[in-house]
């Protein structure tokens, strides 16, 4: 089956892609074995300049790399720009500091000198998704390739060349060829790439059965994985929150990328006491909402990027109302070309229905009244899924609260939940393990190795 560019605003086929040969496979798996012997013991100034370079292109390029996202998988071009520009803030953060996180650590022994030295592990093999075409993948090629490690990309099968525009870039920006390779391959070859003997880690960010399929297949071959998973992330109201920004936030929160993120909000968590005046203003926003062709600047939301997509939120949908769910605003796909569907609000969902577990991969939100803080996190709590979370409040025990008690990988206070170059991102349960970014991100695939040298 061949990898194909098909624009979610007509539904028609731009371009398809053969995938690669099993000899054309070796041959990058080869070249990426090479380059990283030749290179892992190059100095940090010289990934430094090729990662600038790299900025540099992402961020004077992005209306043409964000055109390329928005063909692919549909999200409005402001923000397929955006992600583009962001992914030079990412280059940028780690040609700055991946010498600092990896710099020798002394540790003290009673006799000798003792330290930790951070080795590149080789080549990872990245598993990536197609909602974040671009800012997925440089979130581990920027830390992966400044620490010495050799990246191979495995995107989603409907962004092909978004794919081979992100080998390009590191290409362009003076990275060793084969430091960065996109393998146009078929999911049905990524057992092979994971079980050869070259591959030394994998990174995956997807479905939590893609997870548990990539974590069952490293683990025989004893290969370190890290997995970013799906969320059903709480977005929680408290009375003393303003409630002008904070709904303002929280329509960008759950309809951003067109609802197609694994940190958007999902389940509305609101106080009773400014449920009401929530519930009006939130259904006002939504309704304000320009859905269209993602390709003018005025759009706020374009089209799913499947249509799969669509035809799984409507049986959630369906399903939810046969529950007791009720529909505020939106509920249907838009009639005519393209994979388009309505921005849609549901209240009254049983909490413990398994649509509320399952993740809504589009413009869906959950609202939920609560009687308190402690409720908003027990309900916050009770799924599978622990990736991100937020309160909005001014009251700074419920913010202690809060952080203390929410079970997630992060957790923002009078924010939105977004991923940033300098914190630690990923989430705990159904939710997946290990962290990017940050310090500990670029440490996740390194070897880190003690050191002792006997002393008098």
């Amino acid at each position: 089956m061949a990898l194909a560019t098909i624009n979610p605003a007509t539904g028609k086929t731009v371009r398809t892609f053969e995938p690669l040969s099993s000899a054309r496979l070796e041959a990058k798996l080869a070249l990426a074995e090479a380059t990283f012997h030749r290179h892992r013991f190059d100095g940090f100034s010289l990934r430094k300049k090729g990662m600038l370079a790299a900025a540099e292109i992402f961020e004077n390029e992005q209306d043409r790399l964000g055109s390329l996202m928005t063909l692919e998988m549909g999200k409005p071009i402001r923000q397929a720009r955006a992600e583009a520009a962001k992914c030079a803030t990412a280059c940028r953060f780690y040609a700055e500091h991946a010498e600092s996180f990896l710099a020798d650590e002394p540790a003290k022994i009673a006799d000798g000198r003792g330290f930790i030295r951070y080795d590149p592990l080789g080549i990872v093999l990245a598993i990536m998704p197609w909602n974040f075409p671009f800012w997925q993948a440089v979130r581990f090629a920027a830390p992966a390739l400044m620490a010495g490690n050799i990246g191979l990309l495995k995107h989603a099968a409907n962004v092909p060349q978004c794919g081979l525009a992100l080998e390009d870039v590191f290409l362009r920006a003076g990275f060793p060829e084969g430091s960065f390779q996109y393998l146009a391959i078929e999911s049905k070859t990524v057992q092979r790439v994971i079980e050869d003997r070259r591959i030394a880690a994998v990174t995956l960010t997807g479905s939590v059965a893609a997870g548990a399929a990539v974590a069952s297949i490293a683990g025989r071959e004893i290969k370190r994985t890290v997995l970013e998973l799906g969320g059903s992330d709480p977005f929680i109201v408290m009375p003393s929150a303003p409630l002008t920004k904070t709904v303002e936030t929280a329509v960008k929160a759950r309809t951003q990328n067109n609802g197609q993120s694994c940190i958007a909000a999902k389940r509305f968590l609101v106080h009773a006491s400014v449920y009401d005046e929530f519930e009006k203003l939130f259904i006002a926003a939504f309704q304000k909402l320009r859905v269209g062709d993602p390709m003018l600047p005025e759009t706020d939301m374009g089209p799913l990027a499947q249509a799969q997509s669509v035809e799984t939120l409507e049986k959630q949908i369906d399903f939810a109302c046969r529950s007791g769910a009720r529909v505020l605003t939106g509920g249907h796909r838009i009639p005519g070309p393209g994979f388009y569907f309505e921005p849609t609000i549901l209240a009254d969902a049983p909490i413990d229905g398994p649509f509320v577990e399952e993740e809504l991969f589009g413009p869906v939100a959950l609202l939920f009244r609560v009687r308190d803080l402690d409720e908003a996190i027990k309900i916050a709590n009770g799924t599978p899924y622990g990736l991100g979370a937020c309160i909005w409040t001014q009251d700074s025990a419920e913010q202690e609260c809060a952080i203390r008690y929410l079970q997630s990988g992060q957790v923002f206070v009078n924010s939105m939940v977004a991923s940033q170059p300098a914190l630690p991102f990923g989430g705990i349960k159904h939710s997946g393990y290990g962290r990017e970014l940050g310090a500990v991100g670029i440490r996740e695939f390194m070897n880190a190795k003690s050191v002792l040298i006997a002393g008098k």
